[in-house]
């Protein structure tokens, strides 16, 4: 079963993601800030993570760079989802590791185009 791990200090936001994975197929667990996300995927990495820029503890661009040092952590795919706006920043998540990035609000079409295009969906 494909995984999915959905990090957002929003529970609405990871509610919405976890509704329409859960609808693809994908087993969900969600953490609320980079920190307890890492020590998820410390325990078992999941294929693919929905990554959130702005969170307490640890922000998405930390929890990004923390992760490919991890073993296996070269593996998930990792789609941005923020309402970051500035081409810079998107090209710098992106430079950093992340495979895709959503821009928010998001609809489950946008969610399946962007798995699709990391090759996870």
């Amino acid at each position: 079963m494909k995984t999915c791990l959905v990090v957002d200090d929003s529970r609405v936001i990871r509610k919405v993601a976890r509704r329409i994975l859960e609808d693809l197929g994908f087993v969900v667990a969600e953490a609320g800030d980079g920190a307890d996300a890492l020590d998820f995927c410390r325990a078992a990495m999941p294929q693919a993570i929905l990554l959130d820029w702005h969170m307490p503890v640890m922000n998405g661009p930390e929890f990004l760079k923390q992760l490919r040092l991890e073993p296996g952590g070269a593996d998930p795919k990792v789609i941005f989802c923020s309402s970051e706006t500035e081409l810079a920043r998107i090209r710098e998540v992106l430079d950093a590791g992340a495979d895709e990035f959503i821009m928010k609000p998001f609809d489950a079409d946008i969610v399946v185009g962007k798995l699709a295009a990391a090759g996870v969906a």
